[in-house]
């Protein structure tokens, strides 16, 4: 039998007001780019200890803001960049007024972030005068653990959602939240959602006649989706009932979220460290993220499902699998540029002793 997803994407809500409705908080996902770059900070402090190669603790704590911020406007414009360049031209009246910065509008990119990073480890690297290739082999090396815990944190919202699974699966998920997606891409679907609305207050008549008019009528459109909304909020805060009279409707899918954390973080990043307790020339471990990673993401997108927007696109791969590809070459050829081009060496984590690496 299916889970059905009820987790709140709050660890703390505030109560209700007028500025700010019921839809504001302490969120998960904001928690887990804050403990990302709590564990990043970390990790590059214990890996710079030990292989001396020019960056001190203090220039650690003066790098993770620029890869803050590369990994913030970095996702976002990957994402209206890769997957809805729309968002460029959208204008609001309300606040955040540009769709770009509306980030509840698709959210972000892992590989706009990866970029953002890269832009962030080069600009750092020369305002400090250190190797930008071995800057961008720490970046590299601490990214994966963002991943590990941004991946759950989709989950937790219930975004990103996998396929739909066999009926054999027996880890399959389903996603209250997928209704939202009903009235543009499955309207007919809209009618058997009766017996979850009548649980906040509408009845079947009332739905149908939503529904008849939602073409043509925008309050009827506002209406069915504020009462889609409703139902997804209602069971995220506990309403068994709701939960239980929803769940036929939906589709079971793979957590794919969950199988991204394992892969795309918690693999990339072991494979990662391994390979760095060796001594190695800069830039072979940024490289190597470049394969690693975009191998992962190849791997889960087989499991998740495609933009909506976007779908399947050349030989049934999705967008996120041609970015990996392309990811996956330039990961190739920086390992043999950055080969032919740095002449000094870092020491791997293993060994102690001191070694300067030059600049380039």
């Amino acid at each position: 039998m299916s889970y059905v997803h009820d987790l709140s994407p709050f660890i703390l809500k505030l109560p209700e007001t007028a500025l700010w409705g019921d839809q504001f908080g302490f969120r998960w996902y904001g928690f887990s780019y804050m403990l990302g770059f709590i564990c990043a900070y970390q990790l590059i402090v214990w890996l710079s200890e030990r292989q001396r190669a020019g960056i001190t603790a203090n220039m650690v704590g003066d790098y993770i803001p620029y890869a803050a911020i590369g990994v913030l406007a970095g996702g976002r414009l990957g994402y209206c960049i890769f997957y809805d360049p729309n968002l460029f031209i959208s204008f609001k009246s309300a606040f955040p007024f540009w769709g770009v910065l509306a980030v509840n509008e698709g959210g972000m990119a892992s590989h706009g972030g990866v970029l953002g990073v890269i832009i962030a480890c080069i600009v750092f690297a020369k305002k400090k005068g250190l190797n930008y290739a071995y800057i961008m082999d720490l970046g590299a090396i601490a990214s994966p653990i963002g991943f590990f815990f941004g991946r759950i944190a989709n989950f937790i919202n219930g975004e990103l959602v996998g396929r739909i699974a066999p009926e054999t699966f027996k880890y399959s998920v389903k996603f209250p939240s997928d209704i939202i997606n009903w009235p543009t891409y499955s309207f007919d679907r809209l009618a058997t959602l009766s017996p979850g609305v009548e649980k906040i207050g509408i009845v079947q008549s009332r739905w149908s006649e939503l529904l008849g008019n939602f073409r043509t009528d925008a309050s009827a459109r506002d209406q069915v989706y504020a009462a889609l909304y409703k139902v997804v909020h209602e069971i995220q805060n506990g309403n068994s009932g709701l939960k239980e009279a929803l769940a036929p409707m939906l589709d079971a899918r793979y957590p794919s979220q969950l199988l991204a954390a394992l892969t795309e973080g918690l693999f990339s990043f072991c494979v990662l460290f391994f390979l760095a307790r060796k001594e190695r020339k800069p830039g072979f471990i940024a490289g190597s993220f470049g394969l690693v990673y975009a191998a992962s993401r190849i791997f889960n997108e087989y499991f998740r499902e495609p933009d909506i927007q976007i779908g399947y696109e050349l030989f049934g791969l999705t967008r996120g699998q041609w970015l990996s590809i392309g990811l996956f070459l330039v990961g190739l050829v920086l390992m043999f540029y950055w080969s032919r081009i740095q002449s000094q060496a870092i020491l791997g984590w293993k060994r102690g002793h001191s070694l300067k690496v030059g600049r380039r």
